[in-house]
């Protein structure tokens, strides 16, 4: 199949891309690396008046590298992470991270800002960086405001993002010198999306103990004081400590009942701990 006839426009500011989205009254698309909406336009399950075409927006590919955090722009994309183009303060969980999303001709092209507004529950950037306490930067007509990346989605492919609004960048707090991370999913070859992640994150210094669970066919969830699922504290056995009752019941709340999707949530979280506590 072919996409159904629509204009195309390619601003080269955000200010020029919120007005043309606000003047398309919510029948448009933004155009960032294309590799999810692509298809989606071919099968005609996105079927928008107007393509907004963002990667002439220079303000996209920038990346800020403050003292806390590193801010890296919306349509940055996944090859230059994998490929140690942007600075890793995080112990090498961006590049782990960004190295395992699809193949390299998808990573050559999709944008970390297009995956998270794309809002696929399956995607590593989603939970990565739920895990990492990430914030989004939304850039609006009205100036900009700032979310969570953990608040950003509100079901499949369901975001806060309004319909004359982008995510300009995400701001990501920089890991200690101690920082430990663990990040498992499961898929059944390489480049599928994953049926299940599990992740932790142990950063004393900046006194983090979080957890994440996704790829479960909605937000994922976001334990940002996982010390109570671990036995209330982080220690080199600590996936032997995992309270899985707490666990399925964080799943029931997210009207999780699939068993295997259960079971696998839960190896995934286990695993991820592991990773963690390695040495």
């Amino acid at each position: 199949m072919k996409p159904v006839a629509f204009d195309y426009e390619r601003p080269t500011t955000l200010s020029d891309a919120a007005m043309l989205l606000g003047q398309a009254n919510g029948f448009s698309k933004v155009l960032a690396g294309g590799q999810s909406l692509g298809p989606m336009l071919n099968l005609r399950l996105a079927q928008p008046e107007l393509l907004v075409d963002i990667t002439s927006i220079a303000e996209l590919t920038a990346v800020d590298d403050s003292q806390d955090h590193l801010e890296i722009g919306a349509c940055v994309t996944h090859a230059n992470i994998e490929d140690g183009r942007i600075p890793d303060h995080f112990g090498g969980l961006l590049q782990r991270v960004a190295g395992r999303i699809a193949y390299r001709a998808v990573r050559n092209r999709g944008t970390v800002g297009g995956s998270l507004a794309h809002a696929d529950p399956a995607a590593d950037w989603l939970s990565a960086l739920s895990l990492a306490g990430a914030d989004a930067t939304i850039a609006t007509p009205r100036g900009s405001r700032t979310v969570a990346v953990a608040d950003l989605v509100l079901s499949s492919f369901t975001t806060v993002i309004r319909p004359d609004e982008i995510i300009r960048s995400v701001r990501i707090p920089k890991f200690s010198a101690g920082a430990r991370w663990g990040f498992y999913k499961f898929s059944q070859k390489a480049g599928e999306f994953a049926h299940a992640i599990g992740g932790v994150l142990h950063d004393p210094a900046r006194g983090r103990f979080r957890a994440v669970i996704g790829a479960i066919e909605t937000a994922p969830i976001v334990v940002a004081d996982a010390s109570a699922l671990f036995g209330g504290t982080f220690r080199p056995d600590v996936a032997e400590h995992l309270d899985e009752p707490a666990v399925l019941q964080l799943l029931d709340q997210r009207n999780v009942k699939d068993a295997y999707i259960r079971s696998l949530a839960l190896v995934a979280l286990k695993r991820a701990a592991k990773q963690a506590a390695a040495p």
